[in-house]
């Protein structure tokens, strides 16, 4: 695979790449802050799998656009509550949602978060950076899930409760709690709060000089750093996706 064959053509995504083999990817919704739906859930696996397919990729950084991260119309979750979703519609969510997360974790370099605002929805895609940025707007929340209906099991089960623990994780997904930037950076979750205009510029700084690194470095390094989610997400992204579906598919009216 090479960037030419992929670089163009995603509907919620634009990429660049250096000469030094920095792939930056900003997340985006016509050409505003990216809100989740069934377009993202469809597209990002298949731009992940192209990602990872590329071995001259060398550090990736992923960003949102304007004030948001990553943004989600809460009403929309409480739709497939009430109304229940058909199996059909379930099994093609289920597979993409194992697709969202495992072809993130396949990508073989180091990832770099630049989260420029609040991620209300698949934040975990923010956090399962090997480094996270945040700017001091920036908030992680789960939207779409407990507080809307739908059970918290494609894959926010597994990555906020290795990030947070046990018990905190578990308050952060039944109750709909919201971690600022600082909040998350004081519990480990984030590794620097920046001010907006140096977020970009300090994740860049920070891929350069990953990338003069051997190759074979990077990748094997990453490699060490994801095989404890890999393995979490192997052994609970799948059920935790099933129980979601056979709760969402009871009308509650």
């Amino acid at each position: 695979m090479h960037f030419d064959d992929y670089r163009n053509g995603w509907r919620h995504a634009v990429l660049d790449r250096s000469p030094e083999g920095v792939l930056q990817i900003r997340l985006h919704s016509d050409g505003g802050p990216l809100w989740w739906g069934g377009g993202p859930h469809r597209e990002l696996p298949e731009l992940f799998a192209a990602v990872a397919a590329d071995r001259d990729n060398r550090v990736v950084i992923l960003t949102g656009t304007g004030s948001h991260f990553i943004d989600y119309a809460t009403e929309a979750a409480g739709l497939l509550a009430r109304e229940g979703v058909p199996a059909g519609l379930w099994d093609r969510i289920l597979w993409e949602g194992k697709r969202l997360i495992t072809q993130y974790l396949d990508i073989d370099v180091p990832i770099i978060a630049a989260v420029n605002g609040p991620a209300r929805a698949h934040s975990e895609l923010a956090v399962m950076a090997d480094i996270v940025l945040a700017s001091q707007t920036a908030l992680f929340k789960d939207a779409p899930h407990f507080e809307n209906g739908l059970v918290p099991g494609d894959g926010v089960q597994v990555i906020w409760l290795e990030l947070l623990g046990l018990n905190r994780g578990r308050h952060f997904l039944l109750t709909g709690a919201e971690l600022d930037a600082a909040e998350a950076q004081r519990l480990g979750v984030v590794a620097e709060v920046l001010p907006s205009h140096e977020l970009l510029p300090r994740a860049h700084a920070l891929a350069l000089q990953l990338a003069i690194r051997d190759k074979h470095l990077l990748r094997y390094t990453r490699h060490v750093c994801t095989q404890r989610l890999k393995r979490r997400v192997l052994e609970e992204l799948e059920l935790g996706l099933a129980l979601e579906g056979l709760a969402a598919a009871v009308p509650r009216g």
